[in-house]
């Protein structure tokens, strides 16, 4: 498996082969494993000197957890004319534009109602020059995003003569910053009919916004062929998340307009003017609703629990079934936590960066012979293919580190980590281990798993509290007093102590006969 070049990589690792059926379950007679080889191991004194000594290392564990971008990524691209392609298409905002009108025309379109306008360095004059209101009187979608708009009036002038407009994007233009809220005032203002603003619905949304969101709405649709159609019907999966949504009751959200809908991801949204039992009632009223994705705790209360006994037809909550919550007693439940990705600035050496980044990927291992045990513990990291693999509470395999010693000894030791799977896996399958194998709540998973994603505030605090409480019910018996004389462990018959250890403080100090 390559491996990832860029920060925001998020890199899965998936079963593949030539045939789909499943793989079997591991059985000690014909064990079924992947050897992964170990790119790194070291004792942590030793990592930075390792890094900054061995050829080729710290590249290689850089790109492979995502720090070895360059700090030049995003240099002005030249064409193979040596000019820039930002220039390049400065030049052709006026033929982009032609091309949309004649495009319509072929579909037999008589007017464009969907333009995107993205990233061409358009300016407040050239803005001004392209007249789209006389071009587009009917647009319905426009997308401005990622240009050099600056000047808040010009902006408002320009869109509010877009009378029809549903959805506009201004995300990622200097305008943004240098305005405040009385921008997008007045341009809800002049566009009444505004559904989508910078990506957020409005607190005019409706049919036209979901059925943007469930697919239906898009380039090649941009609305319905005729006004009596019901265009919400056909969705079955509808994905709301981080659109700044304050209220969920809609005349268009409803099971009247979207009877299928199955799948529901309202993620990120405030829903401040909705009580937790108005927003059960009209979920609840979907009869089709199987699967919800919610923040946990948020609009719909701290408990999935709850949620589940509030609205009996879900099955699936943030991607863990249903009846495991309920079995297991799980109130936070969370299947998309964002893992915490390194951060590092172009000035750091690739050594360092891997340093900083390296904990999200070390597993460890001691060493033992027959007289002790190494009280230090030996880090290593894996290669490509197993650092790949991320984390889940119901994992598909498990990897355990080996050692092959063809001298029975270590110092020919050469180390590896075998990966076989504990359940049946599909071609095609992602491949999951537990970061946190034998670890249980009776030893808070939940906070330790804060090491690897960003956890909400509450995430794990129902379960300390459950842990808490737990610890206060067993009852105590104190322990009998005793006196507190002091007593020796020397024999009287003066046969010698035997003190057996591995600890070598002990075995050094240890001196007197």
């Amino acid at each position: 498996m390559a491996a990832p070049t860029s920060k925001s990589t998020h890199v899965r690792m998936a079963v593949r082969g030539a045939s789909s059926s499943p793989l079997p379950p591991p059985c000690p007679k014909i064990p079924m494993f992947f050897s992964l080889t170990t790119p790194g191991l070291f004792r942590l004194s030793d990592a930075y000197k390792q890094l900054q000594e061995v050829p080729g290392l710290a590249q290689r564990m850089a790109a492979m957890m995502c720090v070895d971008v360059d700090s030049n990524s995003d240099a002005e691209e030249i064409d193979g004319d040596g000019v820039s392609r930002d220039n390049y298409s400065k030049l052709n905002v006026t033929d982009i534009v032609e091309n949309e009108i004649g495009y319509a025309k072929e579909r037999g379109h008589d007017t464009v109602k969907w333009l995107e306008l993205e990233e061409l360095d358009i300016d407040d004059d050239m803005l001004l020059s392209l007249d789209l209101s006389s071009k587009f009187p009917d647009l319905l979608a426009l997308s401005l995003y990622g240009n050099k708009l600056e000047n808040g009036e010009i902006v408002v002038q320009e869109v509010t003569k877009l009378k029809n407009l549903k959805a506009l994007w201004l995300n990622n233009n200097p305008v943004l910053e240098n305005c405040d809220g009385c921008m997008a005032d007045t341009i809800f203002k002049g566009c009444p009919g505004l559904e989508i603003y910078n990506s957020c619905f409005t607190s005019n949304f409706g049919e036209w916004a979901l059925g943007f969101c469930g697919g239906v709405y898009k380039k090649d649709n941009p609305c319905p062929i005729h006004q009596d159609d019901h265009p919400l019907q056909s969705v079955t999966s509808l994905d709301l998340s981080n659109r700044s949504i304050h209220s969920l009751i809609n005349k268009a959200f409803s099971p009247g307009e979207m009877p299928s809908l199955s799948h529901l991801n309202i993620r990120g949204n405030p829903l401040k003017q909705n009580s937790v039992s108005e927003l059960f009632k009209v979920l609840k009223g979907f009869p089709c609703l199987q699967t919800l994705e919610v923040d946990l705790p948020g609009p719909l209360g701290e408990s999935a629990i709850e949620i589940l006994e509030s609205v009996p037809n879900i099955c699936l909550l943030n991607g863990v079934n249903g009846s495991k919550i309920l079995e297991t007693g799980n109130h936070v439940i969370d299947s998309v936590l964002q893992p915490c990705l390194p951060e590092w600035t172009a000035e750091e050496p690739l050594a360092d960066r891997v340093i900083n980044a390296m904990w999200l990927y070390l597993m460890t291992y001691r060493l033992a012979d027959e007289e002790k045990i190494d009280e230090t513990s030996v880090c290593y990291v894996m290669d490509e293919l197993g650092s790949a693999l991320r984390h889940s509470d119901e994992p598909n395999f498990r990897v355990a580190p080996f050692l092959f010693m063809p001298e029975g000894n270590l110092d020919s030791a050469v180390s590896y980590s075998i990966l076989w799977p504990i359940q049946n896996v599909q071609n095609g399958d992602e491949c999951t281990r537990d970061f946190l194998f034998g670890i249980g709540e009776d030893k808070q998973r939940s906070a330790r798993l804060t090491a690897y994603f960003h956890t909400p505030q509450y995430y794990f605090i129902q379960e300390y509290e459950k842990f808490h409480q737990m610890l206060q019910s067993k009852s105590s018996t104190p322990l009998p007093v005793k006196s507190s004389s002091s007593k020796t462990l020397r024999r009287t018959d003066g046969r010698v102590l035997r003190v057996y250890t591995d600890l070598p403080q002990v075995e050094e100090f240890l001196t007197r006969p």
